[in-house]
């Protein structure tokens, strides 16, 4: 299968790889610069703009060249902001003239009636008291064409604060594909599903060039060691469980681990590579045996295909699926420790653990909470301090996270989120940890991490990346423009907010509702928009959209002046049919406009950020929106999903689940990209505030949500793309 990689490095860096092609001749002068002004303009329409850099490059080429260039990038950048489809509206002149829900109800009812076809059927129901508005030949289905609705609206008025987003000059495709393929692959935090299926699609390109100095996120090592095992390379691996995860990545599976793989019938060679690793593992260190008790089903399975017994000389590998199948004993760590926490033998526990410094720093709440006395916090205080330097950062700065929250009250809120993003929320009944204990630990972790971090002599910062949340794992930020990881906050500017979801149907007929829950400050409801409420507190919603064989579009439209509730919280639920990870396509976004630049129901400039919708759940919280004490507006981002019900769920059900969910996570407080500036800023650290205006001459670290134009070349640059990197190893 041909993979488009000139997309792939648009939408991971922001930067089109050198434009190749003939140079304008002297008889042609001016065409490649008249097709790049063009192609500026057609970029302007959907939010982008040519670097200047980029603009000169392309303008010293041939119009043909540029010509070519521009439909490739188009297409991508339609697809980023999500104008690559149709966004047709059930009320076509939306915003305006939306009416009364039952005002609404009664005029489809009326049109029914005057239908031959449905007038029996209608009349019956009403007779029996209840009403289905799906056989309402007038309810749920476009009754006009995209073209007519277009037809309707206003031209837009652009704004000086519309969206318009760089696009940049990079090197040669292989050079960047390199780059990417050894960011990606180098990752100290997990990728989330679409970055991980592009690192695989970058591996099988790059497994015989360049090679990060290490891959330390498992899931990664799987998708490169299956490049390498179709390029005959030696594979990587240190743990019988990198041998599962490459049987998965073979299989299409889930590396993860987190959902069953089917695994398909694998060539010799294949089965031959497999067992040469399992066998080399174990040879090396019998203990990690003890690795297969954690995924034993998995590991009988893989053994049925692989067919160990046909493989005398690797007797090692045959061991491990004797321990699968529970032939041969080989004691679990976790069992071991979990005997010694059980006994709340905590010395005992936590000698055992600093063999396992990860398994410790994941334990430390618990072994401070069982602690008998002051003497044993002490030594798990002293265990975790002295191994540290061994603990991933990724890990460190979770575990800080973790213990400046537990500072909080018995009895808060506490949110849990699985790798799929589904969420639920509890009161948090674990006694407090204390104080003591925690800001010791919290210092020392502090301290850990400023030796790690670089000290950079100059920092450029965007002020609006400093309330970025840290990602600490690529699965809590969905795939999208724009798209902040879970906890972050950014800021709102503008009058009027609108939201948009747009789905596209695989097989059966999917309904998916755009709803919008308004709270109050304590989280009880004001209000909300669904089809239901049509119209609420200066909001309209577009109409309900009932099936998407060709794809439809929901819209919700606030003035942010006229709203009175504290969070507004946008929600796509599943009332029938297919699920976000079922549909051919799903996402959602959100626009921001000025009160008077009209337009299109979905204007490409104006959206600030479009997101997939793939999670696991019925109940899909991209984000929340508060209004602060100043009046101002703020986005909390959540990428969250709720399990609901297999059908019919509704704004009006879920409220009181939805507010529990978006007050545990609004209260927790994350670590952003401020706190890690901090612990990066020395004595001789000059650390600036980019205001939109010039860059420094010479090489600074640059951290903001985009790259600016005329950064010195050796600068490093850290944006939305590759904010991963900020996290230490």
């Amino acid at each position: 299968m041909a993979h488009d990689f000139d997309s792939l490095v648009i939408r991971h860096t922001h930067r089109l790889s050198s434009p190749k092609g003939s140079k304008g001749s002297k008889g042609s002068d001016g065409q490649g610069a008249a097709a790049a002004r063009q192609f500026d303009v057609a970029l302007a329409s959907v939010g982008f703009k040519l670097s200047a850099q980029l603009m000169e490059r392309l303008s010293g080429l041939s119009g043909a060249a540029v010509v070519h260039t521009a439909r490739r990038t188009l297409r991508t950048v339609n697809e980023m902001v999500g104008d690559h489809v149709q966004h047709n509206t059930y009320f076509i002149d939306f915003p305006a003239n939306v009416p009364d829900t039952e005002e609404f109800w009664m005029r489809c009812v009326t049109q029914a009636l005057a239908d031959d076809t449905s007038r029996e059927k209608v009349l019956t129901q009403l007779a029996h008291g209840v009403l289905d508005l799906l056989s309402l030949p007038a309810y749920g289905r476009y009754q006009h064409t995209y073209e007519e609705m277009l037809a309707a609206q206003d031209e837009l008025i652009t704004s000086a604060g519309d969206r318009l987003t760089v696009l940049h000059l990079g090197r040669e495709l292989d050079d960047e594909l390199t780059d990417l393929y050894l960011s990606l692959a180098a990752s100290t935090t997990p990728l989330g599903e679409e970055h991980l299926s592009d690192l695989g699609m970058l591996a099988e390109r790059c497994a015989l060039g360049p090679q990060p100095e290490s891959i330390p996120v498992r899931e990664n090592r799987a998708a490169v060691n299956a490049a390498r095992l179709a390029v005959g390379a030696d594979l990587l691996l240190d743990t019988v469980t990198d041998v599962l995860r490459l049987a998965c990545a073979l299989s299409g599976g889930d590396v993860t681990l987190q959902e069953p793989t089917r695994f398909r019938a694998l060539s010799r060679p294949v089965r031959r590579a497999l067992l040469a690793g399992l066998d080399t593992v174990i040879a090396a260190n019998p203990a990690k045996l003890a690795d297969v008790h954690a995924h034993r089903e998995p590991f009988k399975r893989l053994g049925e295909r692989l067919h160990p017994h046909e493989y005398p000389r690797r007797p090692h590998a045959a061991e491990v699926f004797a321990v699968a199948r529970g032939e041969k004993e080989a004691r679990s760590f976790d069992s071991r420790l979990e005997k010694r926490l059980d006994e709340f033998d905590v010395l005992g526990a936590v000698r055992l653990l600093q063999s396992a410094p990860g398994k410790l720093f994941r334990a430390l709440d618990r072994l401070l909470r069982i602690a008998a006395d002051q003497g044993e916090r002490d030594a798990v205080v002293a265990a975790a301090v002295r191994v540290a330097p061994e603990v991933s950062g990724r890990v460190v700065l979770a575990v800080r996270e973790h213990l400046h929250n537990r500072a909080r009250e018995t009895g808060e809120p506490r949110i849990f989120v699985n790798r799929k993003g589904r969420a639920w929320a509890a009161p948090d009944v674990r006694p407090p940890v204390p104080a003591s204990d925690r800001d010791r630990l919290i210092a020392a972790l502090d301290a850990e991490l400023r030796r790690r971090l670089p000290r950079p002599v100059r920092i450029l910062l965007d002020p609006d990346v400093l309330d970025v949340a840290l990602p600490l794992s690529g699965r809590a930020t969905a795939t999208g423009l724009g798209v902040l990881p879970r906890g972050s906050l950014s800021p709102v500017d503008g009058e009027q907010l609108r939201f948009f979801v747009y789905w596209k149907e695989t097989e059966k007929r999917t309904d998916y509702d755009l709803s919008a829950l308004l709270l109050n400050a304590d989280y009880s409801t004001d209000s909300w928009l669904s089809y239901t409420s049509l119209t609420a507190a200066g909001a309209e919603h577009s109409g309900d959209v009932t099936e998407a064989p060709h794809g439809a579009s929901e819209f919700i439209n606030l003035s942010l002046e006229r709203v009175r509730s504290t969070f507004v919280v946008p929600q796509v639920n599943i009332f029938a049919g297919e699920g976000f990870e079922e549909v051919e396509e799903s996402f959602f976004g959100f626009m921001v406009r000025d009160r008077e630049q009209k337009g299109r129901p979905f204007e490409p400039r104006t959206v600030r950020m479009k997101s997939q919708l793939r999670g696991v759940g019925r109940v899909a919280l991209p984000l929340v929106f508060r209004r602060e004490d100043d009046g101002r507006w703020r986005a909390k981002w959540l990428h969250l999903y709720l399990k609901g019900i297999s059908s019919a769920n509704r704004v009006e059900e879920n409220q009181v689940s939805v507010a529990k969910v978006v007050r545990a996570l609004v209260e927790r407080e994350q670590l952003t990209v401020w706190y890690l500036v901090g612990l990066m800023s020395g004595d001789s650290t000059v650390v600036d505030l980019w205001n939109g205006g010039s860059v420094p001459d010479e090489p600074v670290l640059y951290i903001g949500l985009e790259r600016p134009e005329g950064l010195h070349p050796d600068s490093t640059v850290i944006t939305l793309e590759n904010l991963r990197d900020l996290i230490p190893g």
